[in-house]
This record gives structure tokens, C-alpha cells and sequence, in this order.
């Protein structure tokens, strides 16, 4: 190709909208030596904004450099970066909410960078704050929010005469607590933050371990009477969201807190029951929050889904545990029937179906061959057909070669 030819190319290229870099994806067909106008074939890379050279990818808020700076061995490295506790503390609270399986890996770590960072009382007020806020404005965080601060109660150092992390956490919980009824009164947005108080409040009361002078772990009993206010302010202000966020702590607790109060010969949770029935046959709620106090009063009744009368594993019996034949296998009869071990006939039938068994020695249930060469049963069959079988068979080989002739 002389450079005039060249020269045309370029300009070809130029009115196409091809750089002239991308030459080498661009057939040009010769024809011999008149040469037809230049047919060009683009490759599709060409125009794909795709690159292999793209920065790596990250989810909106991810830190690119905390996982990093974390796992590191030595405190001064694993705080490499953050220039104050609260970036430290929030980047690992936004990591748990992202990856809530890194839990139990990387709390420890956690802890005891902390140990080496809070050592002044201004140092544990923040961080206290810090994980409430956390707890009560992140969807579905309380939970983990509980587990953390249980953690923490029983792991930090640091115990100033302002109160450890746990008294200073119940007292943060105490200031909303006591706003409990301006709270259910309140706009929309009052109630929504508190509900979410609530909520984490009742995931405290599950998770928060307290040990006592024996070495037992017990709950928190200051929160189970404290859950036990909150539900009466609820149900004092029956609008919808109230009864909702009541609905959800009941399910959340109200095993646990039957049970806790039935040990003290209370009937707390009678009470809370008869509250819901006046609710909904007094209160201008909505017919679906009537239906789910209906449902709440329904799942009580049957002890919070719990089995009645279930029995540790080593002293189950048929007669003391419900769930004893639960996994036992299904058997049938001769005619049918099933049966199982929790039946009367059970040892009856059983024997009867391994005597019918016995008549099938060489086969499974699937009809697998267990036999071996040259056994008994099986040399006694006879390889024979039946004549009427015998005339079917050839009759059907003469059409098929008559078929297969034409």
C-alpha cells in the first residue's frame, strides 16, 4: 500500500468515528492491483467501555483500608490512619453491619485495642454513645449492638468512678426509658426512635450477661422490669405503630419474661394479655394490628411455640416426652397400613414384616441384586419363554427386518 492509499485510510477512519490508534482492528481485502474501496470490520472491544486496567470496585461506604489497618498485630498499627476513636469505633460498627459474621473473628481484637485507646472517662462516655446510636438508628443492628456490648461488659479494662461500660450503657438506656410516655405521644419520628429503643433495649435484656456472687450468669433484672414499663406505655397509646413495636417485643421476649416472672409468683404476663384483648375490642386500631394481637394472644396460648412437657435427651421416655418417636422411621404392612414405634402393634407388625422379608432374602427394597453367582434361588429360574411370549418375539423380529429391507 503506497501512502497515499494510507492517507485515505486515515481519513476513512476519522469519518467513521475510529481512532486511527486501533489500525490493527481493521481488515482491508486487496483485490489485486485495482484496489476496491476498504471493507472494515470492527472488532466489538473496540467500543466496550470495559477495561481490565479499571480500578478495583467497592460498595458505597466500604473502607478500603479497614480491614488492613485492623488486623494488623500491634495496637499502633491497627490504629494507623484514624486520627480520633470515634473514626476507629464507627468504621469497625459499619464493618459489622456490612459483614456480621466477622463477629467472632475480629471482636477480640477489638476489645483490646480499645484497652489500649479508652483510658479516661470522656474516652468510654463516647464510646458508649457511639454503639447506641448504632444500635437504635441501623435496621437490624440491635441485635449485634446487644452481643457487642455484652462483650464489652465483661472484656474493657477501664472502670472509673463514673461507672464501668455496662452501668454508663444502662444509664445512656435510662434516659430514653424515662421520656417513655412523651415518646408514644409524640410525632412520627419520635415514635419511630423510640421504638427502635425499645427494641435494642429488649435484645439487651436477652444478650446482656450478668454474673453473680456464686459465679451463675444471670439477666438483667432491672431491664426485665423496665421491658415490663415500656409495654404499658405502649399499650396506653394504642395507635398503630405502638402496638406494633409491642407486638414485636412480646415475640422477642415474652417467653423469657413469662418465665422470669412466673419464678417471682407473678402473672405480669396475664395482665399483658388482658391488655390485648381490651385493645382490640376497645381500641381504633387498624384490622390488621387487631389480627396480629390475635395472633400474639394465639402463640401464647401455646407457650410461645415451645413443646409442653419436653424432657432432657438421657431421661426421655415414651411416656414422659412427646418428642420421643418424633425421627422414628415409618414401616407398612402387607395391606398398607403404616406404622411407627409409637404404635400399640408396633412389635406385632414389626415381626411380621421381617418375615415377610424372609421370603426375599437376595433383593432390596429397590430390587438391587444382592445375589452372588451360581446361588440357589437364582439357578433355579427357568430361562425359558412362555410359547404365546415366544410367538409375539419372532413375529415381531420378521416385521422388523421386513421394515428395515424397504
Amino acid at each position: 500500500m503506497d501512502l497515499g492509499s494510507h492517507s485515505t485510510l486515515n481519513e476513512h477512519l476519522q469519518r467513521t468515528g475510529i481512532p486511527s490508534g486501533s489500525q490493527d482492528k481493521v481488515s482491508v481485502l486487496d483485490s489485486g492491483p485495482e484496489m476496491t474501496e476498504p471493507q472494515l470490520a470492527v472488532d466489538p472491544v473496540a467500543t466496550s467501555n470495559l477495561s481490565a486496567k479499571a480500578p478495583e470496585f467497592y460498595p458505597s461506604g466500604y473502607n478500603q483500608n479497614f480491614n488492613q489497618n485492623f488486623t494488623d498485630s500491634s495496637f499502633e498499627d491497627r490504629c494507623d490512619g484514624y486520627l480520633t476513636l470515634a473514626e476507629y469505633v464507627q468504621d469497625f460498627l459499619n464493618h459489622l453491619t456490612e459483614q456480621p459474621g466477622c463477629f467472632e473473628t475480629e471482636i477480640e481484637q477489638f476489645a483490646e485495642t480499645l484497652n489500649g485507646w479508652v483510658i479516661a472517662d470522656e474516652a468510654l462516655q463516647e464510646l458508649v454513645e457511639l454503639i447506641y446510636q448504632q444500635a437504635t438508628s441501623v435496621p437490624n443492628f440491635s441485635y449485634m449492638g446487644a452481643r457487642l456490648c455484652n462483650y464489652l461488659s465483661h472484656h474493657l479494662t477501664i472502670s472509673p468512678q463514673s461507672g464501668n461500660f455496662r452501668q454508663l450503657l444502662l444509664q445512656r438506656c435510662r434516659t430514653e426509658y424515662e421520656n417513655r410516655d412523651e415518646a408514644t405521644k409524640g410525632d412520627e419520628t419520635t415514635r419511630k426512635e423510640f421504638h427502635a429503643f425499645v427494641l435494642f433495649l429488649a435484645e439487651l435484656y436477652l444478650n446482656l450477661e450478668i454474673k453473680g456472687t456464686k459465679g451463675q450468669v444471670t439477666r438483667a433484672e432491672i431491664l426485665q422490669e423496665g421491658l415490663r414499663e415500656l409495654l404499658n406505655a405502649l399499650f396506653s397509646n394504642p395507635v398503630d405503630s405502638n402496638l406494633i413495636c409491642a407486638v414485636k417485643l412480646l415475640k422477642l421476649t415474652g417467653s423469657v419474661l413469662e418465665d422470669a416472672w412466673k419464678e417471682k409468683g407473678k402473672n405480669d404476663m396475664e395482665e399483658m394479655i388482658q391488655r390485648i384483648e381490651n385493645v382490640v375490642l376497645d381500641a381504633n386500631c387498624s384490622r390488621d394490628v387487631k389480627h396480629m394481637l390475635l395472633k400474639l394472644v394465639e402463640l401464647r396460648s401455646s407457650n410461645w411455640g415451645r413443646v409442653h412437657g419436653t424432657t432432657p435427651h438421657a431421661e426421655a421416655t415414651p411416656e414422659n416426652d412427646p418428642n420421643y418417636f418424633m425421627n422414628e422411621p415409618t414401616f407398612y404392612t402387607s395391606d398398607g397400613v403404616p406404622f411407627t414405634a409409637a404404635d400399640p402393634d408396633y412389635q406385632e407388625k414389626y415381626q411380621e414384616l421381617l418375615e415377610r422379608e424372609d421370603l426375599f432374602p437376595y433383593y432390596e427394597e429397590n430390587g438391587a441384586d444382592l445375589s452372588g453367582p451360581g446361588e440357589l434361588y437364582f439357578d433355579e429360574i427357568d430361562d425359558e419363554m412362555d410359547p404365546e411370549i415366544e410367538e409375539a418375539y419372532e413375529k415381531f423380529c420378521l416385521e422388523s427386518e421386513h421394515n428395515r429391507k424397504q
